[in-house]
């Protein structure tokens, strides 16, 4: 189905503004990335207005090469000792009450990442104390010494995405292994029975209800208490192609389908993406 035409529910402008040129302004006077700004992500003007963003840190060049990203893959930057304190700086001078940070994969660190997550963290809660904080992480190889660092230095809100069902892991994320980062989100768990664990997939990649509906009833399994799923966009042609544009009302079944599962909250729309609302999620999971 390559070259089906994008429907009218998904042809949304990016916003321009005041408060996206400040912002845009000052991440790159900061030398930061987020997420938001990389992915040009529809949502971007509602998460600003609602002093929420997403700070990409471990540079911009990923270990892997997943077919439904846009971030570059190769070889990856050196960690910048700096960037602790830029993101720090950032959510200070933003004003922001719920920041989500978030990474490349970076397979190439001996711990994954995980220790400078923990620098990051530590550092915008030092400037930041009543910063709510969220962290996207990636499955660090399924190292369980870098993923306890996480868990021990408590952010609000463990998240890491499945992004699809297991059948398309091979052609959609050839480097990563479902069974992994289930197992990833169970351990969190039992590190701490009350850390809130996150997960989120995409559709529209070639999936069936029925995945859709495992992958639900995968993630209660170990735990998982909030959930995100939206619309897959392919990024450029050269990309995993969109296999099928979900109606708005399927996004609402999948929604009821999720909650009678058990999730705390489940965001769940064409435009979803896994930062979306992010604060309301973990003021529901509460």
């Amino acid at each position: 189905m390559k070259g089906i035409a994008k429907p009218d529910w998904l042809k949304i402008k990016v916003q321009d503004g005041p408060q996206r040129r400040r912002v845009s302004g000052l991440i790159q006077r900061l030398s930061l990335n987020t997420v938001c700004e990389e992915a040009h992500c529809p949502n971007l003007m509602e998460c600003f207005s609602r002093k929420t963003a997403t700070f990409m840190i471990l540079g911009r060049i990923c270990s892997r090469n997943c077919t439904f990203c846009n971030v570059t893959g190769g070889r990856p930057e050196p960690i910048d000792p700096q960037e602790p304190e830029r993101v720090a700086l950032a959510v200070r001078e933003l004003g922001l009450n719920y920041a989500v940070i978030t990474s490349v994969t970076r397979d190439d660190l001996p711990d994954g990442g995980s220790g400078h997550f923990v620098e990051v963290i530590q550092a915008v809660r030092e400037i930041n104390p009543a910063i709510t904080l969220e962290v996207l992480i990636p499955d660090f190889s399924g190292r369980t010494e870098s993923l306890k660092m996480i868990v021990k230095a408590q952010p609000e809100v463990i998240n890491h995405n499945l992004e699809t069902v297991a059948r398309l892991y091979p052609e959609v994320r050839p480097q990563a292994v479902y069974r992994r980062s289930l197992l990833l989100l169970k351990k969190i768990k039992e590190t701490n029975s009350g850390m809130m664990t996150k997960s989120g997939i995409m559709i529209g990649l070639g999936e069936k209800k029925v995945e859709v509906i495992q992958v639900f009833k995968d993630l209660r399994s170990v735990g998982c208490d909030l959930l995100t799923v939206g619309q897959y966009l392919a990024p450029s042609k050269a990309h995993h192609p969109v296999s099928s544009y979900i109606q708005p009302e399927a996004f609402d079944e999948y929604r009821r389908i999720a909650l009678d599962l058990g999730f705390r909250q489940v965001a769940c729309g064409p435009l979803v993406r896994s930062s979306y609302r992010a604060d309301e999620g973990w003021r529901a999971g509460l």
